[in-house]
């Protein structure tokens, strides 16, 4: 299927979801500002007479995590603000309430069904029946158990749906004139430690910390992955002579975090390094 077939699949797949008031489980990132965008589009478009904009309400509801960086809610303020529609934060705290304190190899499915059960009971309280979240063709080609909590609980993914790859939603999100249209993922802070590690918000601060380091010296793709005193650097391979150049800085400000020792994986930056090994898993976060 091309491009522009997925393009017109995806709108009919979201034109056929929006009959009613919906909600978006939006993080700001580029996919599910992208499923917004379309959505709001669908919404206008549905409308009719004088109250143009009245008939359909979209709602976008972000969790208030503290397992992704600080600055991903400043972010999803930004690009609800920017597409123009009702923005909802939720506060949640995971570790507490999710019960993956010890970061289990099914952490991705028990925080994803605490916070889609979240996003549901937020949704029954305003009368909206229609969740859309914006999993991409591709994730369902990785090690991503969240994806069955989200089945479970009857919310749809119209990208995926439609077959749209990151690629394609990066092209997408440009030609829409939105500004995450390039940002980099910022996956769960909780996939920088190894499976069964204890986890605190205190680690999540020092690896979140850690990363902005890098961040500033300009890397586009950073994960520090965290095995105890060991920190692993992975940035893109086309970054090394980079980072290298600037390895004694790095080194120092990163063991000022309180790490002993700072390596560079000479695989680089891939994602889901930490689910190499487990069944299903290619790639993750």
């Amino acid at each position: 299927m091309s491009y522009e077939e997925k393009k017109e699949r995806l709108k009919q797949r979201i034109k056929e979801y929006i009959k009613s008031d919906c909600m978006v489980a939006f993080s700001g990132g580029v996919d599910s500002s992208l499923l917004l965008r379309i959505v709001c589009e669908a919404a206008e478009s549905s409308a009719s007479g004088e109250d143009k904009k009245a008939n359909i309400k979209v709602y976008a509801v972000t969790m208030k995590t503290r397992l992704h960086p600080v600055k991903e809610i400043e972010n999803a303020a930004k690009v609800a603000a920017e597409i123009g529609v009702q923005h909802l934060i939720v506060p949640v705290d995971e570790l507490l309430e999710a019960g993956i304190f010890d970061n289990p190899q099914e952490r991705c499915y028990l925080c994803k069904k605490h916070l889609f059960s979240r996003i549901l009971d937020v949704a029954k309280e305003r009368g909206v029946s229609t969740i859309l979240e914006g999993t991409n063709e591709e994730d369902l080609h990785m090690y991503r158990p969240g994806l069955k909590a989200i089945r479970e609980l009857g919310i749809k993914s119209p990208l995926a749906e439609a077959g749209f790859t990151k690629k394609e939603v990066r092209i997408l999100a440009a030609e829409y004139g939105l500004s995450v249209s390039d940002r980099p993922a910022a996956p769960c802070l909780a996939t920088r430690f190894p499976y069964g590690t204890r986890l605190s918000y205190e680690k999540f601060q020092r690896v979140e910390q850690g990363e902005q380091i890098l961040k500033a010296y300009g890397f586009y793709n950073v994960r520090l992955r965290v095995h105890d005193e060991i920190l692993r650097i992975e940035v893109d391979p086309e970054a090394f002579p980079k980072l290298l150049s600037h390895r004694e800085k790095i080194a120092a400000q990163l063991k000022r975090l309180g790490y002993s020792y700072i390596t560079l994986d000479l695989e680089g930056f891939r994602s889901g390094s930490m689910d190499i090994g487990l069944q299903g898993s290619n790639n993750g976060v």
